[in-house]
């Protein structure tokens, strides 16, 4: 007799081993058609794995996050299917799940065009109909190389070649044959709802000595109506991508000479000091003093703080006098330097020193994205030298702070991760358990629920990660917190304590919004473009009707600019319509101002905001006085 523990706790007990679709059976017909996989002891398997002892077992369902990745490796390996069936001298190299689909590289014997994608997938879709069965096959290291070498598929020899164990699994489609670890779905039918999306050149194994395959991307979800709003949420964002807005609303750009180095627009500086002035004021009402630190120091201050042995390949290096210099990727080992300079007291503590620092980081070109992945950015860093005792304290003001940009100002949603000691990391385990601890205890205390992230803490310190959510349900990590009692002992950092004698301080490296240019990328998104009246770059365009009424708009644009606001004129020999749709549908000014011959003659302004066709004339005097009110930056959405 073997007994079957299902998640609810009940038990199902069978007479000869079973398999997974017998157990799904046994609950219900349902469950047993629509089951994609199971979990045996916590080891996932197809649904065809035979149970031939006591087990526990969970079905896998499409709609679970396991499940759907299931579907999406499973509809990489239809795509290849579809694609030897309908260029049959290809060859296929690999083919993974990633995030909301899948790719796959290919090796054809003429480039796949955009055209060939639609023929792929309705080949895709024949499949489906065909309902063929997936089946698993364990197979040696020689016998699959022998399989493979046969087939000519000289990518898998290789692949299998590197493979260190002697036993391999294979997966079976009818003609398609792929090495694969699995599971699989039972069948091609469970394969519904898919959209193969582009085509694109990527080298083989990520190595540009090696030949350029094709790679063919595309998304998989376990229902149409999954497919569709994923569909119309790629849409949406394709209209708020970042890189579009910012060419059409002049705020940055990008050149040849400079790749991934942004280049800022006025109006785009505009946004920044916005941002910069109001991070730079909120700080010091927090009590931290603002330093600055050069762009490039010697090698062996990276020696000390580590960065030269973990950090080395995304540095950049010059020579001086004969001396190996770097360019800084992080702001702290200059912010220690600025520590060491003078001699501190306990009274001193807590120190905290705010740095808008530009850093450089080697990305390869192909990772370059916009603001969202750039090898130059300004870090709103800062860093706190305390003592023990004010960790908790510190930490806790670190966190209110950043709640009260992300929330309080720009209304996102946010979670926090604690980040523990990785792989690479310097300092011992003590010192480790010590930070983790601390940032723990911060957390508990002002009872903030956080989710913990094993091994993906800075190589110095452990740190609590910030995640923001844009309206699009997209998540972005920006602010982190960094417990660091590394680089005070790498760096013999002191103070003088109560009792006279030298003691050890403690170092946190925190942002707010991270890369401040990555930040405005966000933002650009979120807002898609038409950004609230405080932060928008132009926050009123004055529109003339003619010629006569220019000298009064003129006027007016100085009394506005006299209370900070932010305006520009439009007196081109244009008509109004057009004028208004082109300052509220492409630069989406938030408040548009029409100015005829009686707006003149009343010292009057007729108001039109963004988005809307209703209009109101006012006197001017009260305008600008509900207008600067309007303008003030409100901690309160």
């Amino acid at each position: 007799m073997i007994k079957i523990t299902l998640p609810s706790g009940d038990i199902k007990e069978f007479d000869a081993p079973v398999n997974m679709f017998q157990i799904a059976k046994s609950i219900s017909n349902s469950l047993a058609k629509n089951a994609v996989a199971a979990k045996v002891d916590g080891k996932l398997v197809d649904m065809t794995t035979m149970a031939s002892e006591d087990a526990a077992v969970e079905l896998i369902m499409p709609n679970s996050e396991e499940g759907i990745e299931i579907i999406r490796h499973s509809t990489a390996h239809l795509m290849a299917q579809a694609v030897i069936r309908l260029f049959p001298e290809t060859k296929v190299a690999i083919g993974p799940s990633i995030e909301y689909g899948f790719y796959y590289d290919f090796d054809p014997k003429e480039q796949f065009t955009e055209e060939d994608l639609a023929k792929i997938e309705a080949e895709m879709k024949k499949l489906v109909k065909e309902d063929i069965k997936i089946t698993k096959e364990n197979i040696s290291k020689e016998d699959a190389i022998a399989k493979f070498k046969e087939a000519g598929e000289d990518y898998k020899v290789e692949i299998i070649t590197d493979i260190a164990v002697g036993a391999l699994t294979l997966y079976s489609q009818g003609e398609f044959t792929d090495l694969c670890l699995g599971p699989h779905v039972p069948s091609t039918r469970y394969l519904k709802s898919f959209k193969l999306m582009s085509v694109a050149g990527a080298y083989w194994r990520g190595d540009s000595s090696n030949k350029m395959l094709q790679r063919i991307y595309g998304i998989a979800f376990d229902s149409d109506k999954a497919l569709k709003l994923h569909l119309k949420f790629l849409e949406e964002a394709e209209k708020r991508d970042h890189r579009k807005l910012g060419k059409e609303l002049d705020l940055f750009f990008m050149s040849e000479y400079g790749p991934g180095f942004p280049f800022w627009l006025p109006k785009g500086m505009e946004l920044r000091n916005v941002l910069e002035d109001l991070w730079k004021s909120e700080h010091r009402n927090a009590g931290y003093q603002e330093v600055r630190t050069p762009i490039m120091l010697n090698k062996e201050l990276w020696e000390t703080s580590g960065h030269w042995f973990n950090y080395k390949e995304n540095m950049y290096l010059s020579e001086i006098d004969k001396h190996e210099f770097a360019i800084k990727p992080m702001n702290c080992p200059g912010s220690v330097l600025v520590y060491k300079h003078g001699l501190h007291s306990y009274k001193d503590f807590p120190i905290r020193m705010g740095e808008l620092g530009i850093v450089h980081r080697h990305e390869f070109s192909g990772a370059l994205h916009g603001l969202f992945r750039v090898r130059n950015f300004t870090q709103d860093d800062a860093h706190i030298f305390m003592t023990p005792d004010q960790i908790e304290e510190e930490i806790i003001g670190v966190i209110n702070l950043i709640d009260k940009f992300y929330n309080k100002l720009f209304g996102f949603e946010y979670h926090i991760e604690l980040s523990t000691k990785p792989e690479k990391a310097i300092g011992s385990d003590d010192i480790w358990d010590k930070a983790e601890s601390a940032l723990e205890g911060a957390m508990k205390k002002i009872g903030l629920d956080y989710k913990l992230n094993p091994g993906d803490g800075a190589f110095y310190g452990p740190k609590l990660d910030f995640k923001i959510k844009d309206c699009l349900g997209r998540e972005w990590q920006c602010g982190t917190i960094q417990l660091d009692f590394n680089l005070p002992e790498r760096f013999d950092m002191n103070y003088i304590g109560e009792d006279g004698e030298k003691h050890r301080p403690v170092m946190v490296h925190r942002v707010v919004y991270g890369s401040v240019e990555r930040f405005i990328g966000i933002l650009i998104e979120h807002f898609a473009g038409a950004f609230p009246l405080w932060l928008a770059p132009t926050q009123i365009k004055l529109l003339t009707l003619n010629d006569e009424v220019v000298p009064y708009a003129k006027e007016v644009m100085a009394e506005l600019a006299k209370v900070g606001i932010r305006c520009e004129l439009d007196d081109r020999a244009e008509k109004i319509g057009y004028k208004i749709r082109e300052a509220n549908g492409k630069f989406k000014i938030p408040v548009q101002l029409i100015l005829g011959k009686s707006e003149a003659e009343a010292n009057e302004v007729n108001v039109r905001r963004f988005g809307s066709k209703d209009q109101e004339t006012m006197k001017l005097n009260d305008f600008i006085s509900m207008i600067v009110e309007e303008a003030k930056v409100k901690f309160d959405n």
